[in-house]
């Protein structure tokens, strides 16, 4: 275990932040334990945003819920941020309850994983009736996808056969675990690693097999499940950062896929656990989920999957009826 915290990873990227110039400035608002800062923290290593014309001014922020909306997403709508990342399912809530956001980008299939003690009796979804499982909340993507999945495949709601416990957030959700308050965890991949290299835990699944198999999907590239949202005022103001932040994406991909050594570099500046099997098992599970673009294929695979969650799990469980128009923005080019 590391010293790392906030402070110490936002010291590492403001080496690299530099002046904005006469660029626009994007701000850019990420949680200090989610996977986008590794991309991010390329960027800014390695100069992309400026490559791109334009300013990534990038700041971490606590992953606590802000009245019951997590705290980058209630920054972007309270113009505190330009620039977040946030699954698909709630940016549609937020849109169709009047925010003025859009998802402009895909960033990965960003789900997570069932952990549970090593000497657990659970061994797969049909196992968790009568067990306290903990979420970061209802309405989490990860319990809504166990929910689904459960429903349609085994027969029952665990909304109903067993009892969620929402944490608040991702730290509290594995302190509820190791300190036995669960029976199991529905915890974000990139923290899975930490959990079940340094502990007697162990993931039963990933969520990324039930969305595959609930997405129905031909396509072979992994189905977005985070986006990278603005606002709707920021994309008419500055349509070329917002291109820009595209292409500096795509460089931080590519960059991210083949350097091993900028890997362990951000295990030593950014993780919580810079054990090399950590590094490693977080390297390769981002390298699989990441999605470098989109197309329309790719958008109707997300719909197909939105209508699959509502007619199995119901609208209840997503806290929404539909999609709403607008909502995904396909169409900006990036400049050569």
């Amino acid at each position: 275990m590391t010293d790392i915290d906030i402070s110490s990873q936002q010291a590492a990227i403001d080496e690299f932040q530099g002046d904005s110039g006469d660029r626009p400035v994007l701000r850019a608002r990420f949680e200090h334990n989610g996977s986008p800062r590794y991309m991010l923290y390329t960027i800014k290593r390695f100069g992309y945003d400026h490559d791109h014309d334009f300013h990534l001014d990038l700041r971490l922020v606590s992953d606590e819920l802000d009245e019951g909306r997590e705290t980058v997403e209630a920054k972007l709508q309270e113009g505190d941020a330009d620039l977040i990342d946030i699954d698909y399912i709630s940016t549609a809530r937020e849109r169709a309850a009047g925010a003025p956001i859009v998802a402009f980008h895909p960033y990965g299939q960003t789900v997570g994983g069932l952990v549970t003690p090593t000497d657990s009796a659970i061994e797969g979804l049909e196992d968790l009736s009568g067990h306290r499982i903990g979420v970061v909340r209802r309405l989490d993507k990860n319990w809504i996808l166990v929910r689904a999945a459960c429903r349609e495949f085994h027969g029952f709601d665990p909304d109903e056969t067993a009892a969620p416990v929402e944490a608040g957030s991702k730290v509290e959700l594995t302190r509820l675990l190791e300190d036995g308050e669960v029976d199991a965890i529905l915890q974000f991949w990139q923290i899975i690693p930490e959990i079940v290299e340094t502990g007697p835990y162990r993931e039963v699944l990933p969520m990324s097999r039930l969305v595959d198999r609930l997405a129905d999907t031909d396509d072979d590239r992994p189905i977005p499940i985070s986006t990278f949202l603005t606002s709707e005022a920021y994309l008419h103001d500055h349509p070329d950062a917002v291109r820009g932040f595209r292409g500096a994406f795509r460089d931080a991909v590519a960059r991210l896929r083949r350097d091993d050594e900028l890997w362990t570099e951000i295990g030593e500046r950014l993780m919580y656990e810079d054990d090399p099997a950590v590094v490693r098992a977080v390297r390769d599970q981002w390298r699989e989920m990441v999605v470098p673009d989109w197309d329309e294929t790719t958008v109707e695979g997300m719909e197909r999957l939105f209508d699959h969650l509502r007619s199995v799990a119901g609208a209840d469980a997503l806290g929404i009826d539909e999609l709403p128009d607008g909502l995904f923005r396909t169409d900006l080019e990036v400049e050569a």
